[in-house]
């Protein structure tokens, strides 16, 4: 079975559910309270499709994204299971859409995302993701505060 599960949020604090099928629940909150203008879809909502992701963002940074670190912490059951750091934007020969972004304009990206190939155990996962405009982690461009439950184990 496939879903697509598709968001825009300009509130802050709002929690908003956003996929479910007879695998998986997902939801997001942003982590601070300033008001983003941010909309993401995914397509399958399944853990137990084997393909990649699909995945489509937009996205209006509250400032210019010359350098831009993404932080994901996972959560499993409660307890911390990975930690993972990537340096998308460096100011130079950069790769990715986003890089070179100017604060109030519109970001439109699509990509995928490989996890999916991943065989999640059953349980319950918190997924923070941080955006960083700097290498000492101090400005935070963006905080997301994903929650995923994965109702049964795959075969």
């Amino acid at each position: 079975m496939f879903g697509l599960f598709f968001f825009i949020l300009f509130a802050p604090g709002v929690s908003e559910f956003i996929c479910t099928s007879s695998d998986l629940d997902m939801s997001y909150t942003f982590c601070d309270s300033i008001a983003h203008a941010f909309m993401f879809n995914l397509t399958p909502c399944s853990t137990m499709n084997k393909n990649v992701w699909k995945a489509a963002l937009t996205w209006i940074p509250r400032s210019d994204v010359h350098f831009l670190k993404i932080v994901f912490k996972v959560w499993y059951d409660g307890a911390r299971s990975l930690t993972w750091k990537e340096l998308l934007c460096s100011g130079a020969d950069d790769e990715y859409s986003v890089c070179g972004t100017l604060k109030g304009e519109t970001l439109v990206s699509t990509f995928d995302i490989k996890g999916s190939r991943i065989n999640f155990p059953k349980g319950n996962y918190s997924i923070i993701v941080q955006g960083f405009s700097d290498d000492s982690e101090n400005n935070m461009l963006i905080c997301l505060n994903f929650t995923m439950i994965v109702k049964q184990d795959a075969y």
